[in-house]
């Protein structure tokens, strides 16, 4: 067991180098992967919120359903996540070898494991992805370069942004277990519902406002 464990922190370290070094001699890569990464964040919040508010009728109503899954998957992925980087309070790449990683951006240096950034992104991606499997494709791969990101900048080991990617996915497909899905298919179309009445109101207001 021992064993396994040394030979698992010898790979990681051997793929963390590889991918941080890598970043480090190529400016052409750094540069737009440095910049989706400091967005991601609130990429994925936004387009959830966008789809949600504007995935209006029945035939967008899935849409719908898949965002307001793909935002409590996360939340609830995160919480597990931070009772879990307490627990096992593992220190990140930069801390460990501050001489030997390339740290790209600036970060905390709190617990590493698992990676919130992969833990979210996944969530959201597998929620999409077992209501969508063309969309969920794509968010999955978005997922994917972000973690994969993670690592090359510095800030997590492979195995961080691994477990965030297993916990992610694992809480989407519990959520997804036919009783939790229909709850929260039947919250998407009641609060749906109240925002294409509020829609639909203030598109009247604005049609009954007299021309100047």
């Amino acid at each position: 067991m021992i064993v396994h464990v040394i030979a698992f922190g010898s790979i990681e370290w051997s793929v963390l180098h590889t991918l941080n070094n890598f970043l480090y001699h190529h400016d052409a890569v750094e540069d737009p992967l440095l910049a989706y990464i400091n967005v991601s964040e609130a990429l994925f919040v936004v387009t959830l919120i966008l789809v949600f508010i504007f995935a209006n009728g029945e035939a967008r109503r899935a849409w719908r359903r898949a965002a307001l899954a793909a935002v409590l998957s996360a939340g609830v992925a995160l919480a597990i996540a931070k009772v879990l980087s307490e627990i096992v309070d593992r220190a990140r790449p930069f801390v460990v070898e501050p001489h030997g990683v390339h740290l790209f951006t600036a970060h905390a240096a709190d617990p590493g494991f698992p990676s919130d950034h992969a833990t979210g992104a996944f969530a959201v991606a597998m929620a999409i992805y077992l209501r969508n499997r063309a969309w969920g494709a794509l968010a999955l791969v978005a997922a994917a370069v972000l973690a994969v990101g993670r690592v090359a900048i510095g800030v997590h080991f492979p195995g961080d942004v691994l477990a965030g990617a297993v916990l992610g996915c694992a809480v989407a497909l519990a959520l997804f277990a036919r009783p939790l899905r229909s709850r929260i298919d039947a919250l998407a179309d009641l609060l749906g519902g109240w925002i294409e009445t509020a829609l639909a109101k203030a598109h009247v207001l604005r049609g009954s406002r007299p021309r100047a």
